[in-house]
């Protein structure tokens, strides 16, 4: 059964855990009491020392048991995370919350979980263990149907926890350690077949040295392909016994330390130096972000594609297609490279990652109207934690650099969902030092943007007309259209379309030199197409909407087309053609799936679930209404849109009712709401007609 969430996939065998796995299902496994779905444990935390293998059992256990939950699993790992600032929003991306909403983070993703029957893994806590507890006890008293497994060095101390201790896998005899050094022998040098009574001593002989401990095991294994496995044997054992008289650490910690510093020495210099330099990064990253992130002096470009490809071979770097990621103890031993480098590299490398996403928002922002949109879009979502941590950066050392970087990626961030995120970095952005030109006036649109989208019309309001008056000012024509999108907006949204018509003619007018494709042009002929709709001149707003679709389409430009699409379906069903409506709303829906927005989303099923109850199916509209109610709770709205909407809506909810009755339309709804968003979307997009 395929289990709804996020967790990462399995890229290599699972061996052992056996009494592990047991233990931890027992935990998770509910019980009814009184006809209430109760969890002997809500709250387990698997702990051990660093490369014992917690997060492949976690991740397991969680394949076994996911679907048992409703709303399935989710998988925050907190690894990149160098303070508490990322934790609220690194989680709340997990669970699938985008909130709009004008209020504190932390209420929105308790109002967000609290009627969620939901399995919510946090991967490597030992760094937040503070904030992370603080965080769940919230969590777990507002949220009854949440669940918990998180993986930590330490105990968090969160009440009524549930501790799994995970120690190294046994290494005696025809042992699990055993097994899972052959495993990987075998995958890393396919020539020894321990058919060779020689190799299975050897092998039996490191993972009693090792403890069998699994990361230091895979480190030996992936060595296995240069060396004999004697020859790795007899160089653990010395080693270990150089230590074992003077060092006051467990002999496991030995282990996995001398395992990872030798698997250091066995790399090139070249290797060791990327090992280090790749620290700074947060997250996955591919081979591109390496080498902009870590070339330097001796390390070419060329270089870090060949030192990443050793690192790769020796089980430093793991790789999955394209992308790459370090596990954190191995990232823990390059970041303590990097200090021994001393403060110049340390410096360089965090100068060499903030000028790298900086570039990373300058091509976003450049390639956001081109054919490149949705790639584009998912890199900067993807990136969020880099963006953050350079712009964190250039915040202290380039102000100015800062002030460029928050007003290039702002208007992502706004469509990602993180608009708390957009808000707060062009406040510091603007508070920052003095500034004028473009990079002032879109701080302050992204500002504006996101104010506007959680519902902050004052704010809005004064933030368009002195962003209006500014680019106006500068003679900007990106500034002045893009300020003229957020006034029109804010006036369509206080119901003022003729006022929003008017700027929209202006703006248009004042930069008549710029091409009808650029995003910027595209943004203000939306507010148009709104705009005519919202005066009910519908001719007029049909073939206006249809103009800048095609326009938008020419050029492979999505986030605007969908909304085109959304206005074409409004107009349609306002014209009583609800069968081209709901056609127009799934185009709409579709493009929004492809950017992720939620909010687009949210909007789009609701005027699909208008045209299908137009239609006559009630009990198929209100599965859709219900479907958009959960869209609508993940961005953390009531329902939204221009006012001309919810008198359309309304009459066609009370016309899915009037058809099916009551009861049968709530049930429904139920349905709709219970389906989860990625289900309850695929239903809607099924359209029945064309069977």
């Amino acid at each position: 059964m395929k289990i709804v969430g996020n967790l990462p996939e399995e890229t290599s065998s699972f061996i052992g855990r056996r009494i592990e796995l047991l233990r931890i299902e027992s935990a998770l496994t509910p019980y009814y009491l009184v006809g209430r779905r109760l969890t002997p444990h809500r709250m387990t935390t698997l702990v051990g020392p660093g490369g014992v293998g917690k997060s492949r059992l976690a991740a397991r256990a969680a394949h076994l048991v996911g679907h048992r939950y409703q709303d399935g699993v989710r998988w925050a790992d907190l690894s990149p995370l160098y303070d508490d600032d990322l934790l609220l929003p690194t989680v709340s991306d997990a669970v699938g919350l985008a909130d709009h909403a004008l209020r504190m983070p932390v209420d929105a993703l308790c109002e967000w979980l609290a009627d969620k029957n939901m399995l919510l893994v946090l991967d490597s806590c030992e760094h937040l263990r503070a904030p992370t507890a603080h965080l769940l006890g919230e969590l777990l008293t507002i949220a009854p149907g949440l669940t918990v497994v998180a993986t930590s060095r330490q105990p968090l101390g969160v009440r009524g926890e549930n501790l799994v201790d995970v120690r190294p896998l046994p290494y005696d005899g025809h042992s699990d350690a055993l097994t899972l050094l052959r495993d990987r022998v075998r995958a890393s040098a396919p020539g020894i077949t321990f058919r060779r009574p020689a190799d299975t001593e050897a092998a039996e002989e490191i993972c009693r040295r090792l403890e069998g401990l699994p990361l230091a095991l895979e480190l030996a294994a992936a060595s296995a392909g240069r060396h004999t496995l004697r020859a790795i044997a007899d160089r653990l054992s010395s080693r270990l016994d150089v230590l074992a008289d003077d060092s006051p650490r467990p002999l496991r910690h030995r282990a996995l330390i001398t395992t990872i510093g030798w698997s250091h020495e066995l790399c090139t210099p070249l290797e060791r130096l990327l090992w280090a330099r790749l620290t700074p990064l947060r997250g996955d990253f591919d081979e591109e972000a390496a080498r902009e992130v870590c070339a330097g002096g001796p390390l070419t470009p060329d270089g870090v594609t060949r030192a990443l490809r050793g690192l790769v071979t020796k089980s430093v770097v793991k790789r999955d297609g394209e992308r790459h990621r370090m596990l954190d103890t191995l990232r823990e031993y390059g970041r303590m490279w990097l200090t021994e480098l001393g403060e110049e590299e340390v410096a360089a490398a965090t100068r060499r990652h903030a000028a790298r996403f900086l570039r990373l928002a300058r091509r976003a922002h450049a390639g956001w109207a081109g054919r490149d949109q949705v790639a584009w879009y998912h890199k900067v979502s993807d990136s969020h934690l880099d963006l953050c941590a350079a712009l964190d950066h250039l915040l202290v050392h380039d102000i100015r650099a800062a002030q460029e970087m928050a007003g290039r990626i702002g208007f992502f961030w706004s469509c990602c969902g993180h608009l708390t995120a957009a808000r707060s970095y062009a406040q510091r952005a603007l508070g920052g030092g003095p500034l004028d030109g473009p990079d002032r006036t879109r701080l302050l649109w992204v500002l504006g943007v996101a104010a506007l989208l959680q519902g902050d019309f004052g704010v809005a309001t004064r933030i368009g007309a002195e962003c209006t008056a500014y680019a106006e000012e500068d003679g900007d024509d990106e500034g002045i259209l893009n300020s003229t999108y957020l006034a029109g907006l804010t006036h369509l949204m206080k119901s003022e379309p003729q006022t929003a018509l008017e700027a929209a003619g202006r703006a248009l007018r004042l930069t008549d030199a710029r091409p009808v494709e650029s995003a910027y042009r595209l943004r203000c002929h939306l507010i148009t197409v709104f705009s005519l709709s919202g005066l009910g001149r519908l001719n007029e707003a049909a073939e206006a909407a249809a103009v800048l679709r095609a326009a938008c389409e020419e050029h492979d430009e999505h986030w605007t087309r969908s909304y085109a699409d959304y206005q074409l379906a409004l107009i349609a069903l306002l014209q009583g053609r609800p069968e081209v409506s709901a056609a127009h709303a799934r185009t709409m829906l579709q493009g929004k799936h492809r950017l992720r927005d939620s909010f687009g989303i949210a909007l789009g099923l609701d005027i699909l679930a208008s045209a299908i109850a137009a239609q006559g199916q009630g009990a198929r509209a209100a599965r859709v209404y219900g479907t958009g109610q959960v869209y609508w709770r993940m961005v953390g709205h009531p329902q939204r849109g221009t006012p001309d909407v919810t008198p359309v809506r309304e009459t066609c909810e009370r016309q899915a009712r009037a058809a099916v009755g009551d009861l049968a339309y709530q049930r429904a709804f139920e349905s709709g709401r219970t389906d989860g968003a990625e289900a309850g979307l695929a239903a809607a997009l099924w359209d029945e007609s064309r069977i």
